[in-house]
């Protein structure tokens, strides 16, 4: 049986949740790799002059009372935390907007509406944590956009991945996310990609400031990845380079095939 992966997401959207590709590059490696598939039940419907359209990625079965049951499937259980987000971006103009949104809400469009409230994750249920990056990390599952070094994490991501790192099951993290472990756990290796900022490592001086927390930044390229194999962290770059969406892509490969080899 394949095994059982939380995904943690922030939102939906580079500018203010988790990065969309990154997060799509997540399940399709996952779902590659043989994790666990799971299906919950998402809603249910009336069936009215025998027919219904369906959308993909849909299971269903027919009730004794005319209803059908849809569940979705996919790899990886998606969890987010059930708050509102800092403040919601507008990805055409790259500015913040007066409306309001909810990080459950909208990580509920990337899991296709497969997705649970991050306070009722239970770790003894699963084999395996990932968090993808995006703005979100840093603005919602904690304050280091604001903060930096000096941030704080938000409790209940902070409960879940010690929670994680407690039962010695493996976490991977990339693009900014690696900053979370880097607040949480003192003296762990990591990487963010590069410590030099040009244009190709735009967000360079992230690895400067996980350094001052006591952190070992370990220099990467974006299909690279680094694994601490005493608080089993596996970590990539992805888009804190300005590099190909192919090559972030096979960074994230190899993050999740070295998370189920360590699960």
């Amino acid at each position: 049986m394949g095994k059982k992966v939380a995904i943690v997401l922030s939102g939906c959207g580079v500018y203010d949740g988790s990065e969309i590709h990154e997060s799509s590059a997540v399940l399709v490696h996952l779902s590659r790799e043989g994790a666990q598939v799971r299906s919950t039940l998402a809603l249910k419907t009336k069936v009215y002059l025998g027919y219904i359209s369906f959308c993909p990625g849909l299971l269903f079965t027919i009730s004794s009372t005319g209803w059908i049951i849809l569940g979705r499937i996919g790899a990886g259980e998606f969890y987010a935390p059930d708050i509102e987000q800092m403040h919601v971006v507008d990805h055409v103009k790259g500015q913040p907007t007066q409306e309001k949104r909810n990080v459950l809400v909208e990580s509920a469009r990337i899991a296709r509406g497969n997705i649970k409230d991050l306070a009722t994750l239970n770790v003894k249920e699963l084999d395996a944590l990932i968090i993808p990056g995006g703005f979100g990390v840093a603005k919602n599952l904690s304050t280091w956009a604001t903060q930096g070094k000096n941030c704080t994490v938000s409790k209940v991501v902070e409960d879940t991945l010690k929670s994680f790192h407690a039962a010695k099951k493996p976490i991977g993290m990339c693009c900014i996310s690696p900053v979370l472990a880097a607040k949480i756990f003192p003296g762990c290796e990591l990487t963010v990609g590069q410590d030099k900022e040009c244009e190709k490592w735009p967000y360079a001086k992230t690895a400067e400031a996980m350094k001052e927390l006591g952190c070992k930044h370990v220099n990467k390229h974006v299909d690279e990845i680094h694994v601490d194999v005493k608080n089993k962290l596996v970590t990539t770059s992805a888009f804190m380079c300005n590099a190909p969406v192919h090559e972030v892509y096979d960074g994230i490969g190899k993050m999740i095939k070295e998370v189920l080899k360590l699960a």
